[in-house]
């Protein structure tokens, strides 16, 4: 009796391990590729990723992360392309250009394949089909930042956009326009954070009635943005913000030297779409619209609270 009780034993735990080793093998059988427009030397789409590594992680799931090197729509493509034809079990795409983009979009839901936007598209994701899209209204996002910055008291203000041509900026830049009420100037920079401090620097010296600079991104034009005020001797005086967060822009607000950043949580946009797209293929579930990640409105009593998850990467 010892000996069947034994073997019974040790014949459970083998049943329980392949079990086990089977489970294991059919998550990690789920196969989702996300492509995004964000490049790899932008710190708010590292974010992103570790959104998308920790969902992945969580769910049991193997997900590839694309990016081009940098913005740039033609390259895009190819990845959404070269994605389809591996036929993955979910796609996750930002969809910055719609026209550019679209046919390959197109492309991935006519073969099968469930599609999540995240981050640009929430007007376009829709008619292109997608099944929801993850992220923040820009345009309702940029208002809201320009009727704060009226409010601090902003007559003249700067829109710095690193990306022009990518809609979701130009949205943001046209909310901002609308909510702020004083004239707004766009001006185009790159994602090099030393030319940002050198246009807004430039465009500052040359005009003095600037009281207020609206930057769309913490790292490559927020950080940037406020050195170039500190530059012309204005720190202070001429208010600051931006969307998306850093650790240090963060730290400015805490100090009183910038205005407010606004967090879209960009983490969740990576994070959620692995955790739908993962059960979508497992049971078939999928939430029945959009879900909106932000904007949420960072002001100096609550920027040291999120200093330190922007530093690890969460915020």
């Amino acid at each position: 009796m010892k000996f069947g009780l034994k073997s019974l034993l040790a014949g459970a735990a083998v049943a329980a391990a392949l079990m086990c080793t089977t489970a294991i093998a059919n998550a990690a059988d789920t196969r989702i590729v996300a492509v995004t427009h964000g490049q790899a030397n932008d710190p708010f789409w590292s974010v992103v990723k570790n959104g998308v590594g920790a969902a992945a992680k969580d769910m049991g799931a193997s997900v590839d992360y694309r990016a081009p090197e940098t913005f740039d729509m033609v390259s895009m493509g190819q990845l959404i392309d070269a994605a389809v034809n591996q036929k993955p079990d979910g796609l996750i795409i930002s969809i910055p250009d719609a026209s550019a983009l679209g046919p390959s979009i197109k492309k991935a839901v006519a073969a099968g394949i469930p599609v999540i936007s995240i981050n640009s598209g929430s007007d376009v994701s829709k008619e292109l089909g997608a099944l929801l899209h993850v992220g923040q209204d820009e345009y309702t996002a940029g208002k809201a930042a320009g009727a704060k910055l009226q409010e601090l008291g902003g007559k003249e203000g700067l829109c710095v956009n690193q990306e022009v041509g990518n809609v979701a900026l130009d949205l943001r830049c046209k909310g901002f326009a609308d909510g702020f009420g004083g004239k707004v100037t766009v001006l185009p920079v790159s994602n090099d954070p030393a030319d940002v401090r050198a246009k807004v620097k430039a465009a500052l010296s040359s005009n003095s009635a600037v009281d207020t600079v609206m930057a769309l991104g913490a790292g490559t034009a927020g950080e940037p943005s406020l050195a170039a005020v500190e530059d012309v001797g204005m720190a202070g005086k001429i208010k600051v913000a931006t969307f998306d967060l850093s650790a240090d822009f963060l730290k400015a607000v805490a100090d009183g030297k910038a205005a407010f950043a606004i967090d879209q949580q960009q983490f969740l946009q990576g994070y959620l779409p692995v955790v739908f797209l993962a059960n979508y293929a497992k049971y078939g579930l999928m939430p029945g619209g959009n879900v909106p990640s932000g904007p949420n409105l960072i002001t100096k009593d609550k920027a040291a609270q999120v200093v330190d998850l922007s530093a690890k990467g969460i915020r």
